[in-house]
């Protein structure tokens, strides 16, 4: 290539001119090279972040590679690139720009191969890319020719969607454990070894599958199975069986994103492409796909600079997508992040509620509506909890009637977030731009219309319903308009609305202490201050006048669906019907808040926790609102969801204190909440955690001081020569670490990542760490449930201090509620658990896990296995230990000696 190569490193780049080897010159100097002449990078902005640099303008590889492999992943790095190229990987950053040169000419030189697999629409993307100003573009006109008969257009070319007939109510049909066994057996194949306590397992799911036994409440199984048992295939097993011989299907839901994209690996391959003739489906919330609508009217609106190139990129990946997932699908989660555009993602997305369903022109190829359609027909449905919560809790011909939830112990928390209620500006904002529109001065573009443009046909041939859309226009005017919080700062709030949530802004910045820099601050609802109760009351009266103009319109589009005029045609019934679910859905959220005022100044409802906070990023007010939560969200649960299915199974490794008895584990899950008695599974795991893991507590470090802790992180990763994952309860002091130790490692070739700091997504950096066993990774606690990274590249985890829930309002409510500190232990205990647990993964794993702090109470020891020494030592002693213990994992084996 004729192109020089920059590799960074921390605080150096590395510069190798076309044919000659590699210099380090200092970051000024970098940046001068990288301003005058195109470079080839890999990852600019994780290039910039690492010199200091605002930025690394240049000839990106991942961009290339986003376009030659739509659809396709890399790990972002050299060694995955090479990985991918099937290439040795380089050593050091000399061999890093010389390898940049290679690979940017392998990336090329596909698209000159007539087999190219993503020739389709190429050339007319590379052309618009051009007319963007792509650095990219030159180099692969140069080498691709234009196609010899006119291609279909992206919209033209995705598949379609074809209508089916509803599914038959599932057969009754009682299966026999001798069948379960067979199927088990059969999944496990030759790829498995052989775990005992499995069949057991697979055997107690069953009875969430079969008939139901009563006509209240759910057949219900809650089995706690460690680490080993062997969960994924032993429910999947009964799952498929069940599938099969009812014709029924199995909702199997996740709590994050990386145990399903795993769910989706395993069911492909162990189970067959179709069970009783049909298929397995992954469903996730709208928000999560991509919009064909808003992807045209993206590509059609002039959108200039990075941005633009962003959203070709995009469009090309769409047409080789499996299924539209921008979240955790096959959009790599690094391409938003090379273009510093992370915030343009969600606007191709519908995460505003305003799709108009069949009325829209790509309706038949919608991504969204196709996931939808094959989880209809599906055998299995892989989904998460929040979209599992959310689909059950409205009923309806396509409710879960089976449901297995995996990742159990999150089911508190998703639905503490699936029935929290938020009144804030942020929300009322949005209500009034989904009725309203855009503000005339905003510069939302697109197609962000209110509702008079989107029944535009319904006001000009129907009075009534004219009526009814300009009152409930008008009613959506108290709403907060844009630039509301500034008003809100400077004491000039405008309607009821914004001077109820300014009285609450003033009343929060004079109760709430000043926490830790960029938490949010909340206050109790007691108190008020003057006028805040007359202030509750004229905004509860604005939102329910709001309300009554939302219910009008709905009637009067209930009217018009019903009468079927001549003028109405199929699209215009499509838009009212998409409108008609809108309107449903917004005034319940009218009534919630209605509620939620009358409070203020009134009685409290005990199963509630109201409160009043100012939403804080970074130091910067973001929202300000009226919050609440069930005290205990597993009623809800209870009630809307596993209340309503015919079978349920709840799982995980740690759904209760360890220790627990049979009572504690049912109420861990909510049990307590419904009518019928739960069938219990317990199973340790048969992992031999005693020769496989250590547990110290470092009795020597103060996690309060900067310099100490950032000193233990380093030497601990030193001695474990990398493959350490730290999580720490404030991002303040993960950054702060991150500075002092990441030149070091960087010296002893160590690399070491950290969430809020590197410019990637989670995903992406669990991705980096995965795939180099010298790596470590920095993360917050709320990281440890998105790593499962079974083997070598994982063998140290090091915590902060005690992971302490922080004395939130919420949390103090609850911490009451659950008895205490007891209740307080008991968090704490299962966070220790969950985090032990991402240690050992498989029977091989070697790990050490590392408390730090002097004061750790003894009653929180029991979160760790019975079989695993925890030995209370001095840093020193813990950095020999460690050594030792991981001396002869290959990682270690590979290594050069430790400095002294």
């Amino acid at each position: 290539m004729p192109y020089p190569a920059c590799v960074a490193t921390h605080g150096t780049a590395w510069i190798a001119a076309p044919g000659a080897p590699a210099r380090p010159v200092d970051p000024r100097a970098a940046a001068r090279h990288l301003a005058e002449t195109p470079h080839l990078l890999l990852n600019a902005p994780f290039a910039a972040a690492r010199l200091g640099l605002p930025e690394c303008p240049g000839l990106d590889l991942l961009e290339l590679f986003a376009f030659v492999h739509p659809a396709r992943f890399v790990v972002p790095s050299a060694a995955g690139l090479a990985a991918f190229l099937e290439e040795p990987a380089p050593e050091g950053p000399a061999a890093e720009a010389a390898f940049l040169a290679r690979a940017a000419g392998a990336l090329l030189a596909s698209v000159e191969r007539p087999d190219w697999p993503a020739r389709a629409g190429a050339f007319e993307s590379v052309l618009r890319l051009a007319r963007r100003g792509w650095g990219w573009a030159a180099e692969v006109q140069r080498r691709l020719a234009p196609p010899a008969r006119a291609e279909r257009s992206l919209f033209d070319a995705l598949p379609r969607f074809e209508e089916t007939p509803p599914r038959p109510p599932a057969a009754v049909v009682r299966l026999g454990q001798d069948e379960v066994d067979a199927v088990l057996e059969g999944l496990r194949g030759h790829r498995r070894e052989p775990r005992p306590k499995q069949r057991d397992y697979a055997r107690a799911m069953l009875h969430a599958l079969q008939p139901k036994e009563r006509r209240e409440g759910p057949n219900l199984v809650i089995a706690e199975a460690g680490t080993g048992i062997g969960k994924t295939i032993g429910y999947l097993a009964p799952a498929a069986l069940h599938a099969e011989r009812t014709g029924g299907a199995v909702w199997i839901s996740t709590f994050t994103r990386a145990l399903q994209r795993q769910l989706r690996a395993e069911t492909r391959a162990s189970l067959p492409a179709r069970i009783g003739g049909r298929a397995i489906a992954v469903r996730k919330g709208r928000e999560n796909y991509l919009c064909l609508l808003n992807l045209e009217d993206a590509l059609q609106s002039g959108l200039g600079g990075r941005s633009a190139i962003l959203v070709e990129l995009v469009a090309r990946w769409a047409r080789f997508t499996a299924d539209g997932d921008m979240v955790g699908g096959d959009l790599p989660g690094w391409l938003p992040a090379l273009f510093r555009a992370r915030a343009a993602l969600p606007t191709l997305s519908d995460r505003r509620g305003e799709c108009v369903r069949a009325a829209c022109p790509h309706f038949r190829a919608c991504f969204i509506e196709r996931s939808v359609r094959a989880a209809q027909q599906a055998a299995l449905v892989i989904a998460n909890h929040a979209l599992t919560l959310s689909a059950a809790a409205r009923g309806g011909a396509d409710v879960p009637r089976r449901l297995i939830f995996d990742e159990g112990h999150h089911l508190f928390d998703a639905a503490d977030s699936a029935f929290a209620l938020l009144l804030s500006g942020g929300e009322a904002i949005e209500l009034r731009r989904w009725i309203l529109g855009p503000e005339r001065s905003s510069r939302r573009g697109g197609r962000r219309r209110g509702l008079a443009a989107r029944l535009l046909d319904v006001a000009a041939h129907d009075e009534g319903g004219r009526d009814a859309i300009d009152a409930a226009c008008a009613a959506a005017r108290a709403l907060p308009a844009d630039q509301w919080l500034d008003r809100l700062a400077a004491g000039e709030p405008d309607g009821p609305v914004e001077a109820f949530l300014a009285l609450v802004r003033r009343q929060v910045l004079t109760r709430a202490e000043d926490g830790e820099l960029g938490h949010s601050l909340e206050t109790a609802i007691a108190d008020l201050l003057p006028g805040m109760v007359e202030a509750a009351d004229a905004a509860r009266a604005a939102l329910a006048a709001l309300s009554r103009a939302v219910r009008t319109l709905h009637a009067a589009l209930d009217r018009l669906a019903t009468a079927r005029p001549d003028w109405l045609d199929a699209p215009g019934l499509a838009r009212i019907e998409a409108a008609r679910a809108g309107l449903a859905d917004r005034a319940l959220l009218l009534d919630g808040w209605c509620a939620m005022l009358e409070r203020v100044g009134g009685g409290s409802d005990p199963r509630f926790v109201d409160w009043f906070a100012i939403v804080r990023a970074q130091g910067s007010e973001r929202d300000v609102g009226l919050f609440r939560h069930w005290l205990d969200p597993l009623e809800p649960l209870a009630r809307f969801v596993t209340g309503r299915a015919d079978g349920v199974a709840i799982t995980s490794a740690t759904l209760a204190d360890a220790g627990a008895d049979d009572a504690a584990l049912a109420a861990a899950v909510g049990a307590r909440h419904l009518p019928t008695a739960p069938r219990l599974f317990r199973a340790e795991s048969p992992f031999d955690h005693g020769a496989r893991a250590r547990v110290f507590i470092a009795t020597d470090v103060l996690p309060r001081d900067p310099a100490m802790l950032a000193l233990a992180f380093a030497r601990l990763i030193a001695a474990a020569q990398g493959g350490a994952l730290g999580l720490f309860t404030a991002i303040a002091r993960l950054k702060a670490v991150h500075a002092r130790i990441v030149d070091q490692l960087a010296a002893e070739g160590l690399p070491l990542y950290a969430q809020h700091v590197d410019p990637m997504d989670a995903g992406t950096l669990v991705e980096l760490f995965r795939a180099d066993p010298r790596a470590s990774l920095l993360g917050t606690d709320a990281l440890r449930d998105g790593v499962d990274v079974p083997g070598d590249s994982l063998r140290l985890i090091v915590f902060e201090g005690v992971p302490w829930s922080r004395p939130t309002i919420l949390e103090t409510a609850r911490r009451a509620a659950g008895g205490g500190q007891a209740h307080e232990d008991r968090q704490v205990r299962r966070r220790l658990a969950q985090g032990y647990g991402r240690l050992i993964r498989r029977a091989d794993d070697r790990g050490v896990f590392v408390l730090l702090g002097p004061q750790v109470p003894s009653r929180l020891l029991s979160a760790f296995p019975a079989a695993v020494p925890v030995r209370r030592l001095p840093l020193a002693a813990i950095l020999a230990e460690t050594a030792a213990f991981l001396a002869d994992t290959p990682a270690a084996l590979a290594s050069p000696a430790l400095p002294s």
